[in-house]
């Protein structure tokens, strides 16, 4: 029984739908806080059970009988995020599963400059510890998170953000698809992967780039102090902690720590990442 949480978000989702051209429904768990969201996962014959982090009882329910667990992490920041993918290894463990995989980040350091690679560092730190193998996916960073920092330019034209550095932006599909291959394969990789990233290294300069070539329209790309991003941020109603956060994909990003690319993504899904360029395609035509 391969256990997947947080099977109603983006990327746990698509694992699951492609773990089930790999391995049969019934070998396939799911982890949600919502079973009623995963109805259709149980309509093809995956168990769904509810599980939270926050609850280590219903845990050990949603991970009874497992053999793997797919810890996917949290959107959250600091000692929070730490505590709850600690509870939910600890859940694994005690459950008696034999792997324990966990998706982290290709940046994913105590001394990075983004506070949830620092988190995913812990937590591999917990992983080490934990007394059985254990799976560490260094994802690369979400494809999708570039689309919500343009956000604001689809309309206006104008990228105003702070200074950054290239970054392997890579799909949600892809890093779902790599992880359905890795629980497929269990054992392919023991404790980090390599960076599970595209084949290219963008900046948002390169984004506006493209965004212009795609659609007829100029997109400008304008350099944001970080204390006016802060301001912004402040003044939108978005939480310090978490605007602090957002700071520091830029802080991080220009110090290089999301540029890395290897071929290691395109050799688990069996062709090359999907680009970017193909990613805004289909946001903006």
């Amino acid at each position: 029984m391969i256990i997947v949480t947080g099977a109603t978000g983006q990327l746990g989702r698509q694992t699951v739908e492609r773990l089930l051209h790999r391995v049969p429904a019934d070998r396939i768990g799911v982890s949600v806080r919502d079973p009623q969201k995963a109805e259709a996962l149980a309509a093809r014959g995956v168990r769904v059970r509810a599980g939270s982090f926050t609850d280590p009882g219903s845990l050990a329910h949603a991970f009874e009988g497992a053999t793997q667990v797919l810890i996917v992490s949290v959107d959250q920041f600091g000692d929070e995020a730490v505590r709850q993918h600690r509870t939910a290894i600890e859940a694994a463990v005690q459950a008696g599963a034999r792997r324990v995989l966990y998706t982290s980040h290709m940046a994913a350091s105590p001394d990075s400059r983004f506070q949830a690679c620092r988190d995913h560092a812990a937590t591999e730190e917990i992983l080490r510890n934990c007394g059985v193998p254990y799976t560490s996916l260094r994802n690369g960073f979400y494809a999708a998170s570039a689309l919500q920092f343009l956000g604001p330019a689809l309309d206006s034209g104008r990228i105003a953000l702070p200074e950054d550095g290239p970054v392997s932006w890579t799909a949600h599909a892809d890093l779902a698809e790599a992880a359905a291959a890795i629980l497929a394969d269990e054992g392919r990789y023991d404790g980090p992967t390599p960076p599970l990233t595209a084949t290219r290294s963008l900046t948002f300069e390169d984004l506006a780039a493209l965004a212009t070539g795609l659609t007829g329209r100029p997109f400008t790309r304008t350099t944001l102090p970080d204390d006016a991003f802060r301001r912004h941020l402040a003044e939108a109603g978005v939480p310090a902690d978490r605007v602090e956060g957002l700071l520091g994909v830029f802080t991080a990003a220009r110090a290089g720590e999301f540029a890395a690319q290897d071929p290691a993504l395109a050799t688990l899904i069996g062709r090359a990442p999907v680009e970017l360029e193909a990613v805004l395609r289909e946001q903006l035509v």
